[in-house]
Order: structure tokens, then sequence, then C-alpha cells
């Protein structure tokens, strides 16, 4: 069967990823949503990424399993290079990722988001609906590299280059950015200063710092898609990763919640105005520009 222009071989291989990644949030949904608990959204979300990944890596090895084929060890060396790679940094970030937010939720002890949600069956179960997705198109460049045997990747090539300088810088920004602010609330709690919000360092230049970082990191991974030998129209499909990420944070679950919480609690302190109004909501631009708005 031919999809999207893919050998039979690469789209199994994709569907039996992606039924994964649907199955495993599935699971999870079945003990959550009739005890209503959202305690391990953020556990399953985390390692819903790490599982599928390794999955795509190691698929062969898996099937084999269920299969009379001899069993295929579990190796780095029978991987190219660009799989290693974009598995990594997909490892990494889900790993960082899930360990700030499962930290967050055992602190907690429950999520805000879903104090309305979790007591209607339908719209929580298609939470995890939407996690799965979200692990979909956000996983797909590693799901893609992987999805080509190790034989019929071309050699590293600048674009493979310029997608891990790009994930690197992003993901930098976002741990600075998450590193300033947990600074500040230690000190905050210390009492060494009495600041409502933080406003200083990256956070003087963009008012939510860490989620550009987001952004700019998952503008790498599909670099790494781009000098394979997959169809023109599926390479560029891996760009939806970056896309949804910009959508899902700027329109719904990052930026609004947050700036609507921040206007509730200072929307007539005088300092705030002045933050809002001076400094750039999420990309900060030169001369001024944006400023309060972008």
């Amino acid at each position: 069967m031919v999809f999207l222009g893919l050998h039979s071989a690469v789209t199994s291989r994709l569907a039996g990823v992606l039924g994964f990644t649907f199955a495993y949030q599935a699971a999870f949904a079945l003990y959550s949503v009739p005890n209503k608990t959202e305690k391990f959204y953020d556990l399953a979300g985390s390692t819903g990424f790490i599982t599928s990944t390794l999955l795509s890596l190691y698929y062969p090895t898996v099937r084999s399993w269920f299969t009379k084929s001899p069993s295929i060890p579990f190796t780095l060396s029978g991987h190219h290079p660009r799989q290693l790679l974009v598995s990594a940094m997909m490892l990494i970030w889900a790993a960082r990722l899930g360990t700030y937010l499962v930290q967050r939720i055992i602190k907690t002890g429950h999520d805000s988001r879903f104090d309305d949600l979790k007591g209607k069956p339908a719209i929580f179960s298609a939470m995890w609906f939407g996690q799965a997705l979200w692990i979909t198109f956000v996983g797909l460049p590693a799901f893609l590299v992987n999805s080509l045997p190790a034989a019929a990747h071309p050699a590293l090539g600048i674009k493979d280059f310029i997608g891990v300088g790009i994930w690197v810088a992003g993901l930098g920004l976002e741990s600075l950015a998450d590193r300033e602010k947990s600074y500040w609330r230690k000190a905050k709690n210390e009492k060494k200063h009495e600041e409502k919000f933080i406003s200083s360092g990256l956070w003087s230049l963009s008012r939510h710092p860490n989620y550009l970082g987001e952004i700019i990191l998952q503008h790498g991974p599909p670099f790494l898609v781009l000098t394979t030998q997959l169809p023109t129209n599926v390479k560029f499909l891996a760009f939806f990763s970056p896309v949804f990420t910009y959508g899902l944070l700027r329109y719904a679950s990052g930026v609004p919640p947050l700036e609507e919480t921040a206007e509730k609690k200072w929307g007539d302190d005088i300092a705030w105005k002045k933050y809002t109004s001076d400094t750039s909501l999420l990309v900060p631009l030169p001369f001024g520009l944006g400023k309060g708005k972008m």
C-alpha cells in the first residue's frame, strides 16, 4: 500500500508507532477518567513521547517479539547517526519537560486546568485523545526519520547541523528562562524582594520567554527530515510540529490562560500595566516593534 508516496514498509512502521501512541494514552485514560483524576496526565504525556520515540527507533526489534522472526537486539550500532540525533533531541526534551511537570503535580496535588473538566467524562476523555495528537504532531519528525532503514539515509549534511543548532538554541533559551524564574521565586519565598511578577533578565524582553524557547527548539527536528529521501510532501509535514506548538502555546493552553490570570491579579497595578505595554507578549522585536502585543 502506498500512502503519500511512502513505501509500504515505512507506512506500516509509522502506523504501528502512531497506533501505540494512542493506545498508550487510552490506557491511562481508562483509569483516570472513571476515577476523575488528572495526576497521571503529565506523566502519560512525557513518557508517551519517550516510549513512542524509542518504539520508532527500535520498531523492528519490538516487532520481532510478535513474529516468528529471530529476535533483533537492542543496539545503537544498527542506526544511522541522524536517527540517533533526532531521537536524542526528542528524549532529552521530553525528559526535561516531564520532570518539571511531574514535580509540579506532586507539589500542588492537582492541576487547575482540569478542575471543571475531570467531572465530565466525554470532555476529559477528549483531553487524553488531544494529548495523543500532541505527541503525534510534535514527535512526527523523529517518527519519520526513524521510519527509514539506516542504509537508506544519506550522510549528515548542513541541514542536519542547522536543525541541531536551532534545537540547542531553543532549549538553552527555555532552560535559562525557567532557571531565572525559579531563582526569582526562590528569592521571593526567602523575602529577598517583594516583586509581584518577574520582569528581569529574559523576562524583560518577553513576557513568556520560556514558551518562545519551546517554539524555537521545535523548529530544529524537522530540518533533520529534509535531508532524508522521503517524498517532498512528507518532509514538509514534519514542520507541522513547530506550527502546532506555536498555535497551542500562543492561542490555547499556553499564553492565554497565564495572561488572563495575570490580568485578574494585577490588572490595576501600575507596574503591571507598564510591563505589559513595554514588553513583547512573546517575540521581542527590534526598535520597539510589537511591544505589548507580539
